[in-house]
Formats: C-alpha cells, structure tokens, sequence
C-alpha cells in the first residue's frame, strides 16, 4: 500500500524494485500478484507501468464496508521479471536516466522495452 506521499515518485518505482528483487532472486518466488479494487484505475496503471500482466476479476469477490467488492487481478512471473522487468527497472532507476531537476529520460516502460531487445 502506498501513501498519497509516495504515489508516482521514484522512491515508489524503487520500492517496488526491491520488492520484485527480494521475491525473485532472494526468496525464489516463482509468481508476485498484484490486487486491487477492480474500481481503482490508479493501481491498475501502477501494476502495468511495473510490468504486472493483468489476469482477470474476481467478481464480486469480497464484501467491504458492506458492499461487493470485484477484486482487478495480475500477476508477475519470474520468466517477465528475468525476461526484461529487472533489466528494465535498473535501467529506469539509473542515475543517467535523470536529468538535473530529477525528471525521467525515458520512462519505465521505454526501459523494460529495450531491455527485452538487446536480451
């Protein structure tokens, strides 16, 4: 979960690195998911920029604060995380990737593209 703070920051892409780093090369996870209200557009878009690969909804798969809630469903697995995710996450975070004011070059997605090409 992230604060409001840390949405769409670098230190959030950053997190999220090592996160992924954690479950794939430390810990040997095969497969990461990613829930989220089928409703919240933002952690949709958060879940693809990251390279998440969406799944399906889980209709009507839970009852919060007394509603029906559709849970929106992807996944990472270690083959998209080897397959170009890392490469394209440490790509991103590079300093090189940054200008002066902290702006981004090339975006996270520009990245893990030309990661999956030069593989």
């Amino acid at each position: 979960m992230y604060t409001p703070l840390l949405q769409r920051t670098r230190g959030a892409t950053e997190a999220m690195y090592l996160l992924l780093r954690h479950a794939f090369d430390e810990l040997g996870y095969r497969r990461v998911e990613w829930k989220c209200h089928a409703l919240n557009a933002g952690s949709r878009r958060a879940a693809a920029r990251y390279g998440f690969v969406f799944e399906g909804v889980f209709r009507r798969h839970m009852v919060v604060k007394g509603r029906n809630r559709d849970t929106w469903w992807a996944s990472m697995v270690r083959e998209d995380w080897v397959g170009g995710c890392q490469k394209g996450f440490e790509r991103w975070l590079a300093k090189e990737n940054f200008d002066a004011q902290g702006r981004q070059r090339k975006t996270l997605e520009g990245c893990r593209a030309d990661a999956v090409e030069t593989r």
